[in-house]
């Protein structure tokens, strides 16, 4: 039955990271209106930080980030001078109005920064917004890049969360993708920051890499889990060539397919849940006692640009190049041209080219597909409450859609619509049924599966 519905769901389809999607944004949203939506926060408002690195030392060919390789270190102070300079516009606008509860680094390769530099950006950071007591500091790190005074330096920012890609430890995949970290680097990093005090440890593992088999993905896993993370997530990789020119450096004929995909994916979920991890969402798994997974019990696991998050921030400001900003009205994208990004942050100025104004049929189809991607369920009764007759209208096309066709996509249980136990690897599939712009769109996306 899994089979068949995954020759039936397994079609190219979006992350759901955001709704609408970032294809469908347009430069109808500018610097002016972003301006516009910063200066609207509220007192008291709980917001989110996004800090983008656009650099690697060494290009990865899996990678589907906006990131640049650079072997010299001076495009990267030139990039951070730019980067300082939006924190102060955007702090000015936001004028002491937000409180941050979360801040997250990524790229690129964030842990590419000299240790100075990276204490330089922590410092500016908290000098310009205010934080929360508690607030959570997650950084994506390149094992490759580390060293004790880089650990010391994210210690020194109070780094909270550190997430650790992995992708595969199998010394010919690792090749395939320009990728080599051993397992005893990855282990040397994982020690490190748990000794300076870290409080959670995430780990990023990839299936459908090419020259991947199931026995290499559940050798991978199986070494992963003598790390005991706290968290970890489990993607597919994303084939995207015609996005990202680098992946041509990808044989295609090295990649398994679809059917050995879903394979990959059911070995290693199942190996993790077995060791006590609970999952979270479609590729996600926590410890029990994880913050992750008490959201996901209570109901309040929400899902961003970085995947699920235990975060409820309804405001996320995203800094430096290709950075998506998520406001109630709205989302705005920066620049992803770097040297562009620099030009249009100088002297006060914000890089937002465009992005999409929320409908309230927006608003209803992503609190819908949120649910479906965190819970698999959503509660029709709420769905009404929430959003009147908006709600009501898109209780129908629910309806439809539970009952179309023999492969049960939803199933009503009382008041909800919920995702069968055998569909849930196919829930982009079925959370499509309700993007309005998917049919109609021209976007290309990656495997459902």
């Amino acid at each position: 039955m899994r089979l068949e519905l995954a020759a039936r769901l397994g079609e190219n389809v979006p992350r759901y990271t955001s709704y609408p999607t970032a294809p469908h944004f347009h430069t109808g949203i500018d610097a002016a209106i972003c301006r516009g939506w910063l200066q609207a926060l509220n007192d008291g408002d709980e917001i989110s930080l996004y800090l983008h690195i656009p650099y690697c030392d060494k290009l990865c060919w899996f990678c589907a980030c906006h990131t640049k390789q650079t072997r010299h270190y001076e495009p990267v102070t030139t990039y951070l001078r730019s980067l300082h300079a939006e924190i102060a516009t955007v702090s000015s606008l936001v004028a002491g109005k937000g409180r941050v509860r979360a801040v997250h680094f990524g790229g690129g390769s964030p842990t590419m920064l000299k240790p100075e530099d990276l204490v330089a950006l922590g410092t500016v950071l908290r000098n310009s917004f205010t934080f929360l007591p508690g607030a959570k500091i997650s950084v994506e790190i390149e094992p490759n890049d580390m060293d004790d005074a880089r650990l010391d330096a994210l210690a020194e920012i109070g780094m909270t969360r550190a997430s650790l890609g992995v992708q595969d430890f199998d010394p010919k995949v690792q090749k395939a993708i320009n990728r080599e970290q051993s397992f005893l680097q990855t282990k040397t990093v994982v020690d490190g920051v748990r000794s300076r005090g870290v409080e959670s440890v995430n780990l990023d593992l990839l299936y459908g890499l090419p020259h991947q088999t199931r026995e290499s993905v559940a050798s991978t896993v199986a070494q992963a889990l003598t790390l005991e993370p706290d968290r970890i997530a489990l993607f597919g990789y994303a084939h995207v060539p015609w996005f990202k020119k680098h992946q041509t450096m990808i044989d295609e004929a090295w990649l398994p397919g679809p059917e050995e995909r879903f394979a990959q994916s059911q070995l290693a979920a199942r190996a993790i849940v077995d060791q006590g991890y609970e999952a979270i969402g479609l590729d996600h798994f926590a410890k029990p006692g994880d913050a992750l997974a008490l959201a996901a019990r209570a109901g309040t696991l929400h899902r961003n640009f970085q995947g699920y998050t235990e975060d409820r921030c309804e405001t996320l400001i995203g800094l430096g190049p290709s950075s998506i900003s998520q406001f109630r009205q709205g989302y705005a994208q920066n620049m992803p041209s770097t040297a562009e990004y620099g030009r249009m942050v100088a002297d006060g100025g914000l890089a937002a080219v465009r992005g999409i104004a929320l409908s309230d049929d927006d608003r209803v189809r992503g609190w819908i597909i949120e649910r479906l991607m965190c819970d698999f369920a959503f509660s029709a009764i709420e769905l009404v409450e929430r959003f009147g007759e908006a709600g009501q209208r898109l209780l129908l096309e629910a309806s439809s859609t539970a009952l179309d066709g023999p492969a049960r996509l939803l199933e009503l249980d009382g008041d909800r619509f919920v995702v069968p136990a055998e569909s849930r690897p196919f829930v982009r599939s079925i959370a499509a049924k309700f993007d309005k712009y998917f049919e109609s769109g021209t976007a290309r996306h990656s495997a459902a599966v």
